[in-house]
Order: C-alpha cells, then sequence, then structure tokens
C-alpha cells in the first residue's frame, strides 16, 4: 500500500492507469486506493481529472474486453475453473452459468464493487454469448460508476485522503494476511495431494496403443472420466468410449467387457490423477481397471481415432441472446 502511494506521487497517470488495468485482470492491486489518490491529487492540481477520469476509464475497458474475449473462446473451461474446488464442479458450472444468466447484465454495473466478481463478470459474460454491444454498454456504465465514485470521493474530500487510506492500508493488511493463510493452505493442500498421489502409483497403467488394440481385438471398454462433463458443443472423446462421471463412481451402472479384459479408463488431467483415483475406486469394487497412460492427449499424439460427442450428450451452458 505505501509503496502504491509513493508510486502514484512519483509517476501520477502512468501507476493510475497501471493499478487499474492490473486488478481489470485479476492481480491484488488496490485500484480504489490509487483512484482516491487520484482524486485527491485532482482537487490539488498535481493531476489534472479529465485526463485521470478518462484515461482510468479507457484503462479499465481496455481490460475488460480482454477478459470478455477470453471468456468467449474458452467457454464451458472458465467456469470449471471456477468451480474447481466444489465437491460437484459440473453442478457448480450449471448452478454458476444459471445465476449468472438470470442477473448477469445488472450485475455487470455493480460488479466493480465487489471483490472476486469484479474480474470474472467480463469473462462470464464473454463465455455465454452476451452480445459485445450489449457488454461493452453496461460494461461501461459499471465502470464509470466505480472510477467516478471513487475518483470523485477521494477529490471532495482530499484534505481527508490521508486518513481514508490509512484505514484501508489496515483493511488490506489483513487482506493480505488473510492471502498468505490461503496460500500457506493452498500449499499444504498441494503437500496433500502429493503424499495421496504415492497410493496411486501402483494402479495399473497402459500405453493408447495397447488399449486401442484390446477394444480391437478383445472388445475392451474405455471410459471418459474428465472431470468436467461435455459442455462444448465441439467436444471430442476416443472412439467409442463411453461417459462415466467420477464423482459418482458408487451411482451409475459399469459396462462389463468379455471376461478377463480390463475397463480402460481416460482424463486430461496432470499424472492421470482422475483417471487414477476411479481406478482406485472401481480396484476396490472388484473392477479389473488400467489407465491410459497420457490420456486424451496421448491418444491424439498416436494418431488413435477419436469422435465427436453425439449432441444429447451435450449438456448446453444458458446463453444471452445473440
Amino acid at each position: 500500500m505505501d509503496f502504491l502511494i509513493t508510486a502514484l506521487a512519483q509517476h501520477g497517470y502512468a501507476m493510475l492507469f497501471a493499478a487499474v488495468f492490473l486488478e481489470t485482470i485479476g492481480f491484488p492491486v488496490p485500484a480504489a486506493i490509487a483512484l482516491l489518490i487520484a482524486g485527491g491529487a485532482s482537487a490539488r492540481g498535481s493531476l489534472i481529472g479529465v485526463v485521470a477520469v478518462s484515461g482510468a476509464l479507457a484503462t479499465m475497458l481496455i481490460g475488460d474486453t480482454l477478459m470478455f474475449l477470453l471468456g468467449r473462446h474458452t467457454g464451458w473451461w472458465l467456469l470449471s475453473l471456477l468451480c474447481r474446488l466444489s465437491l460437484n464442479p459440473e453442478s457448480c458450472i450449471m448452478r454458476s452459468a444459471d445465476s449468472f444468466y438470470k442477473r448477469g447484465r445488472m450485475l455487470l454495473v455493480f460488479a466493480k464493487f465487489v471483490p472476486g466478481i469484479n474480474t470474472m463478470a467480463p469473462p462470464l459474460a464473454g463465455s455465454m454469448n452476451m452480445r459485445w454491444t450489449q457488454f461493452i454498454g453496461l460494461d461501461a456504465a459499471g465502470a464509470a460508476l466505480y472510477i467516478g465514485a471513487y475518483w470523485a470521493v477521494g477529490f471532495l474530500f482530499a484534505d481527508a485522503i490521508g486518513a481514508i487510506t490509512k484505514t484501508m492500508q489496515t483493511f488490506g493488511r489483513v487482506v493480505e494476511w488473510a492471502v498468505i493463510a490461503a496460500v500457506i493452505a493452498y500449499l499444504s493442500f498441494l503437500a496433500w495431494n502429493w503424499i495421496r498421489a504415492g497410493s496411486l502409483r501402483a494402479i495399473p497403467r497402459v500405453r493408447p496403443s495397447e488399449a486401442a488394440r484390446m477394444v480391437s481385438a478383445e472388445g475392451a471398454v474405455i471410459y471418459d472420466v474428465r472431470s468436467h462433463g461435455y459442455y462444448d458443443p465441439k467436444a471430442t472423446r476416443i472412439e467409442g468410449s463411453k461417459r462415466f462421471e467420477p464423482h459418482a463412481v458408487n451411482q451409475q451402472p459399469l459396462a462389463m467387457p468379455p471376461a478377463g479384459q480390463p475397463v480402460y479408463l481416460y482424463c486430461t488431467c496432470v499424472r492421470d490423477a482422475t483417471s487414477a483415483r476411479v481406478a482406485k475406486e472401481l480396484l476396490g469394487q472388484g473392477v479389473k481397471v488400467a489407465v491410459i497412460q497420457g490420456g486424451l492427449r496421448a491418444w491424439k499424439k498416436a494418431g488413435l481415432p477419436l469422435e465427436s460427442v453425439p449432441p444429447e450428450e451435450v449438456s448446453a451452458l444458458p446463453a444471452f441472446d445473440t
């Protein structure tokens, strides 16, 4: 916080615009404080108010447009990323999309004032095919409200700006410690996963070419256990494979291959994590199972056949009118 105040005093517009842009694309930079200080500096004549406000608005719109385009080109993947910590990512995806579909237009106007939502609202709008002209109008209104409010407070209460920023700095330190605690918790989670992964190294694995041969010659069965469902109409999978929900292993039937043949699983996770987890549970149920090493990427790299996901298996996300 102290660095931001000093930098704004020394570099003025450049630091203001940098703070606004970085916060817009998701970095933990306090643009609100930068705008408060800019408002106070404008009242004292150190900055030109019109330049500060218009420049900050243009910068925020550029950042939001980039995030909107990111959402447009990543689609369901972005929502699955947001819901990664959910116990049921697929349910979380549909719930989040439906909620934003119902409230997204108005949410865009006030999203800037809500930490977390301020960064995610533009890519969510993009992922759900909101018209760009509609998005830019609503987003511009929200950005103008956010920038204007904080700049105006700084301008009107220039004499008290020191006390305001000091209070926000204290809050910021609390947030920083919370972030540090979250990072430690996340690192602990990674360590726990690494330890748990040790128990998954004994899971049988097979090369894609071997799995393909067994399917062709022996009628073995391949299951797609990717942690997401089919939300992209252009989704592909291994030819002849079936969908098996990895979060409901004990709640769905499993077609068994001919006697003595294993069930093969694949995913797109690092170290085949989802496949290995599901395989461990199935082994505990007495199912002969093996993981396709390298998952879908290795299968593609080997030039083995793929197929488009049948339209009836695609769960379309709600989308804004286009």
